[in-house]
């Protein structure tokens, strides 16, 4: 489980960056922590879809298994 859970932080920061930190223009670190907490909790959880999950969202993969 150790080498997934691996492949799955770094796939998630590798995506982070890209799609986030390196398209944004940050002016301060409050800045930075409002977008990746909005990049996580609106966007990365709840709408982009994961190959890992059979590409539904997180929210969605936890609502079918309950």
């Amino acid at each position: 489980h150790g080498i997934i859970l691996q492949s799955v932080m770094e796939s998630f920061f590798s995506r982070l960056k890209v799609e986030l930190i390196y398209a944004e223009d940050y002016q301060s670190l409050d800045e930075a922590r409002v977008g990746i907490f909005e990049y996580i909790e609106v966007f990365y959880n709840r709408k982009r879809r994961h190959s890992a999950l059979g590409y539904v969202s997180p929210v969605e993969y936890e609502q079918m298994a309950s």
